[in-house]
């Protein structure tokens, strides 16, 4: 594949704004409220909506990128390569594949790969890099979509969260699940499941016991020597902590450490981590 025919699009829930060497784009969701919502693109003031969101009392949602958002990103690129968040957050995937679908019937002789990744954030971002080295490799369309779907089995999300405030809001956890999550300097620790669904596991009291917590859980789900990439909300101390951890485990482990985006911090608030690793 020509460089020039090759685009990798996702939606903002990969943390991303820009990627080197390869054509990118990112399609913004919205945060919603009462009061007013929130586009998560390059210009959002992310600390302000966290502050925000931590005081309001209403119900909040997330709205998905239109069919046309995603048409307008894939732009006139020939090999489409587009990942999105979680069908059980949002209707991101389903509205990719609709635009698809539109452009495939305008251009039948171009293609698109729409792949829901079952997660979000960092994880996709350890996609989004793999898909970078495939397409510089100079592997074909087939075998870089196969190699993404082979990578992505491969990969895997954990999180601490100090609120779930929002995702109680969002109704995608319980009010009860959500309201042990600060007591007492209670964390949430967990996962997402195979199915792309919020599994909490473990709750801490103090956030030093949630990052032991968290730490074990990466090798108990097949983390050894992988890539790991850590996002966090306004708590970078923490993140520093968590990398220093794992690199007393694995002195060679290759970590990253990032900000959440909007609609990152939306779900993990302020505090929160979220953590992408490669399995063994």
């Amino acid at each position: 594949m020509d460089l020039n025919t090759v685009k990798i699009v996702v939606d903002s829930s990969a943390d991303l704004t820009h990627l080197d060497t390869v054509p990118f784009q990112s399609v913004p969701l919205r945060i919603i409220t009462a009061e007013g919502e929130y586009t998560d693109d390059a210009a959002l003031n992310v600390e302000e909506m966290v502050d925000h969101l931590a005081h309001y009392k209403g119900r909040s949602s997330t709205a998905c990128p239109s069919p046309e958002d995603w048409l307008n990103a894939f732009g006139e690129a020939e090999h489409i390569f587009c990942i999105t968040i979680t069908g059980t957050l949002s209707g991101s995937y389903n509205a990719a594949r609709t635009a698809s679908d539109l452009y495939r019937e305008a251009h039948p002789e171009r293609q698109v790969f729409v792949f829901d990744s079952l997660t979000a954030g960092p994880e996709i971002t350890l996609m989004v890099e793999h898909l970078r080295e495939k397409i510089l490799s100079g592997a074909s369309f087939e075998e870089v979509r196969a190699s993404l779907v082979a990578y992505a089995a491969k990969t895997g999300v954990v999180f601490m969260l100090e609120s779930m405030k929002n995702l109680a809001n969002n109704g995608r956890v319980s009010p009860l699940v959500a309201r042990m999550a600060g007591l007492l300097g209670i964390r949430v620790v967990g996962k997402a499941s195979d199915h792309g669904t919020l599994e909490p596991i473990h709750k801490c009291r103090g956030e030093a016991r949630a990052l032991e917590s968290l730490c074990s859980l990466l090798k108990e789900l097949g983390w050894r020597q992988g890539r790991i990439r850590i996002a966090h909300c306004f708590n970078e101390e923490a993140a520093l902590r968590l990398r220093d951890m794992i690199r007393t485990e694995c002195a060679k482990a290759r970590v990253e450490i990032s900000r959440c985006r909007g609609l990152c911090s939306f779900y993990a608030e302020r505090g929160g981590l979220l953590v992408g690793f490669e399995k063994a």
